[in-house]
């Protein structure tokens, strides 16, 4: 990041003040697709995409060179089975079956990678059936994902190293037309059924998908709280991953905030009888969503404690900066702790995260945030 970008991002922010941007502003009905990397910087994507938090496609010249593109794939194009297997046959694998849903989402098992490869290519010799049911392997997406809006409100990316996939993108707030008349999110937005007025009496108010097809090399940037659905429209293979970084880690905190209230909803009538219920919540919110806000503050102290470490190494005179590094430089370091510290405020603020014992913290919450006062105040002059 280039000082001019920061300056950029801090204004943006600033003109938020401390609210979560409520809509998101769409050039057109389409995606954005990023064909040539040589003419296209960190700079244009911050600006273009992760600040306005908005979807796009990078053309399959900016994954060439990655191996997996060239192992992983048979000249014609296809899935190299002989490959995956030699390398990775023995890694056990989380599988999930398309064909049974529980609820939102689909049963999983564990199997060697091996035994997959063999059900796969069992399942492409039969036309694509198998009495097992469509099976995925989990981040492999073989048939779908079902409705859903990444972990935690992250950004992520997804790279097809071989196949085809068709997207259909919700931008945030859109998904509550499509909630069921008891107020669940439907597991497939292409069935007739969401059609039906009586199951969903607010599906005629939402806006057409955006619909992106995926061509093999290709990745599509993901935007924090987009719901999304994927098809893959032929045999396929693909990396995935999730981030948080300054832009959405507000989004992240408001996410947590929701989901904790959503589990005190729940079991409120035990508020007055259960001994330690707020301490109860938090545990529960940990099992549904895989962290609470002593997590989340552990989270915002390592990334923090990297940042002002990052900060105290600036580089010198005649060292490479960061436009020309593949690395964190310091502009990107200090706009990071300018957001750590506006969401850490929050937490330190937050009635639920007071009721924790906070005194076995190191450091205390409210001496790291004294901290990133401290050194952002030191950042000015960058």
């Amino acid at each position: 990041m280039d000082r001019e970008t920061r300056m950029f991002a801090e204004s943006h922010f600033r003109g938020l003040q401390g609210r979560l941007s409520s809509r998101v502003s769409l050039p057109s009905d389409r995606v954005d697709f990023i064909e040539k990397p040589d003419s296209f910087s960190y700079a244009d994507f911050f600006k273009g995409y992760l600040l306005p938090n908005v979807p796009c496609v990078f053309s399959s010249a900016f994954t060439e060179g990655w191996g997996s593109r060239r192992h992983w794939v048979t000249p014609s194009g296809k899935p190299d089975f002989d490959y995956l297997l030699q390398n990775f046959g023995d890694v056990v694998v989380p599988v999930a079956n398309c064909g049974v849903q529980e609820y939102n989402s689909n049963p999983k098992e564990h199997m060697p990678l091996r035994d997959y490869l063999s059900y796969w290519k069992e399942f492409i010799q039969q036309d694509y059936s198998s009495p097992r049911g469509c099976l995925y392997l989990k981040d492999w997406h073989l048939c779908r994902s079902p409705f859903h809006a990444d972990i935690f409100r992250s950004f992520s990316w997804s790279v097809n190293i071989c196949g085809r996939k068709k997207w259909f993108f919700f931008p945030p707030g859109q998904e509550e037309a499509l909630r069921d008349c008891h107020g669940g999110l439907p597991y497939d937005v292409t069935a007739p059924t969401l059609w039906d007025s009586h199951l969903h009496p607010m599906a005629k108010h939402c806006s057409p998908p955006l619909e992106v097809t995926q061509e093999a090399g290709e990745m599509v940037f993901v935007p924090s709280g987009w719901h999304h659905q994927v098809h893959n429209l032929e045999d396929t293979i693909s990396i995935n991953h999730n981030w948080v970084n300054g832009c959405n880690l507000a989004t992240m905190w408001h996410f947590l905030q929701q989901e904790l209230l959503a589990v005190q909803q729940e079991v409120s009538e035990w508020k007055d009888t259960m001994q330690d219920w707020h301490h109860h919540c938090q545990v529960i919110m940990k099992s549904c969503s895989g962290i609470n806000f002593e997590e989340f503050y552990h989270f915002l102290k390592v990334i923090a404690e990297r940042r002002v470490l990052l900060l105290a190494k600036e580089t010198g005179p005649g060292e490479v900066e960061e436009g020309e590094s593949t690395g964190l430089g310091p502009q990107q370091a200090a706009f990071d702790v300018g957001r750590i510290a506006e969401v850490l405020a929050s937490v330190v603020a937050h009635p639920d995260f007071q009721r924790l014992d906070t005194s076995v913290f190191l450091p205390r919450p409210e001496d790291l945030l004294q901290q990133l006062e401290e050194v952002l105040a030191t950042t000015a002059s960058l």
